[in-house]
């Protein structure tokens, strides 16, 4: 009889962790199914045609044009873009689809320099790290000043989910310096450590009269990844920790409040979205998550450092 009873409450025990630990795939985030957008480039820079990709209902865009995000139904957007600076088109791809050594198919984000020819002459060389994030780029871009501007961080989203889910693997170099190209010139060494990253951040967003976009921090999960992990880990979990964390033994500086976000007012406007507070209080209005290969600003970064991200999930 006593058996029994231990039994049936192992039983019990199963079905409740069950209950309490169920996953929601995020849309499109089984990375099986993608958008290629071959881009003419101007014959100024060569001229090739560049495939670059987009997650979302499979699909093949064969003209230059802007991607219409909002449209698409997928709630993802990427440091891959179609510019047109001063009429010169150009396609930029540092996401795309990869096989995995297991079956299906991942992302991959790399960190990559890139540069443009005229005329057989170099005349622009940019560090560019490969995102993956919730959110919309607003394309074509018409500029290299504050990258920022043409990006609408997040998404609407108002549930209070207990962790971010995701299978990873990455390349990190373990040098001390990285390459710098901000301000134009010639690429620079500089000292520092660049890393990947993977966050989720749940905030409270409202707008006032004036058309601006304030917000307070309501969740936070977030992780550096600093060391090549050539296997992959699957169901790698990220906590959510809501409320303010700078207290916590966890907390880091690069957990702190954000103050390079932006986003569309209802006037049609991109504005700076800057977070003012943090306040569990408050019932989420946007999720924002973001898969990077650098976790430095824009134009610098440690060439050739790479993640894998794969089956994308919210547990609660």
């Amino acid at each position: 009889m006593k058996n029994r009873i231990i039994i049936l409450a192992a039983l019990l025990l199963g079905v409740s962790t069950t209950y309490a630990q169920q996953l929601e795939p995020l849309p499109y985030g089984d990375m099986e199914s993608w958008v290629v957008r071959l881009i003419k480039e101007s014959r100024i820079i060569g001229g090739q045609t560049r495939a670059i990709y987009c997650l979302g209902k499979s699909d093949t865009i064969r003209v230059n044009q802007a991607y219409d995000y909002l449209r698409s139904g997928s709630p993802w957007s990427s440091s891959n873009a179609y510019a047109k600076v001063s009429g010169v088109e150009k396609g930029a791809c540092t996401m795309r689809p990869e096989k995995r050594e297991d079956g299906g198919h991942c992302c991959r984000l790399d960190v990559e320099l890139q540069s443009v020819k005229a005329l057989g002459i170099v005349n622009v060389s940019v560090v560019a790290g490969g995102t993956l994030f919730t959110g919309r780029t607003i394309e074509p871009i018409k500029s290299t000043d504050n990258p920022n501007k043409n990006i609408e961080c997040g998404v609407p989203f108002t549930k209070r989910p207990k962790a971010l889910v995701l299978d990873y693997k990455c390349r990190i170099s373990p040098e001390q310096t990285m390459t710098s190209t901000k301000g134009g010139g010639k690429p620079k060494t500089i000292a520092g450590h660049d890393c990947a990253q993977a966050f989720m951040i749940l905030i409270h967003r409202w707008e006032d009269a004036d058309g601006n976009i304030h917000a307070v921090r309501v969740g936070t999960a977030m992780q550096r990844f600093e060391k090549t992990v050539s296997t992959w880990q699957n169901a790698h979990r990220i906590e959510v920790h809501y409320g303010d964390i700078t207290k916590q033994p966890f907390y880091k500086p690069y957990m702190a409040l954000k103050k390079d976000m932006y986003a569309m007012n209802s006037k049609g406007k991109m504005v700076n979205v800057i977070e003012e507070g943090w306040d569990d209080t408050k019932a989420p209005t946007h999720m924002f998550i973001n898969f990077s290969a650098g976790s430095q600003e824009a134009y610098v970064g440690r060439e050739g450092n790479t993640l894998w991200v794969d089956n994308i999930q919210l547990e609660y």
